[in-house]
């Protein structure tokens, strides 16, 4: 069956209300996680971000809780060999994963972070939804997939968030969205929609905290 995968649009004034006052409650790091046995209790639902090395993770946190410096963002890939806990209020966590792919880090410590990501996805009953980070510029590749299948087959329902549109030319924006589209029919556990977002222009910024607000 072909899944269309439309566009998130606007949120309605009672959705943005409620992602606004979501994002503008208290958000606060909680800790960086470098083993499974370090995760705080799996107490209340959580929601993570995952992307390539450089994708735009950290931006993409700042944007969302307009805090300049919440998410330590580098333009030196795969700076982030953490999982990042930030508590949103009291029922819910922001998780800033570690990049996947090209990362200027030791192949060793590469490895071990890969395989905490891969142990998160695959173990933490709480996570309600994963949102995988695409550069816009670039599409889905390979490296993308092997997240994608792992997401399938640990049943976690992932959204996929297009970061950059700002640098994308408006002549390249459909085929882009119809590689992504394309990619995304063969993943069972991709949720039918899929979030453009710009956090230097704050487009589809309202949007996502929207979604987020709904499952907190």
């Amino acid at each position: 069956m072909t899944v269309a995968f439309p566009e998130a649009t606007e949120p309605e004034t009672q959705a943005a209300e409620a992602g606004r006052l979501l994002f503008a409650g208290p958000i606060e790091f909680l800790k960086g996680v470098v083993a499974m046995d370090g995760l705080p209790p799996a107490d209340r639902v959580e929601v993570c971000f995952a992307g390539r090395s450089n994708a735009g993770k950290s931006t993409l946190i700042n944007a969302l809780t307009g805090r300049k410096a919440l998410a330590r963002a580098s333009n030196t890939p795969g700076r982030t060999q953490e999982i990042n806990y930030f508590s949103a209020g009291d029922n819910l966590y922001l998780v800033d994963l570690p990049g996947y792919g090209y990362a200027e880090a030791p192949v060793n410590v590469v490895a071990k972070w890969q395989a905490l990501l891969k142990s998160y996805l695959a173990g933490r009953q709480t996570l309600r939804r994963a949102f995988v980070l695409i550069d816009m510029r670039h599409g889905i590749k390979q490296v993308d997939e092997e997240i994608l299948t792992l997401l399938d087959r640990s049943a976690v329902t992932f959204q996929v968030v297009l970061t950059k549109s700002d640098k994308v030319k408006a002549a390249d924006r459909d085929r882009v969205l119809a590689q992504v589209r394309g990619a995304l029919q063969k993943h069972p556990a991709a949720y039918p929609e899929i979030v453009v977002t710009s956090s230097e222009k704050g487009q589809g910024i309202a949007a996502l905290r929207a979604i987020i607000a709904t499952m907190a």
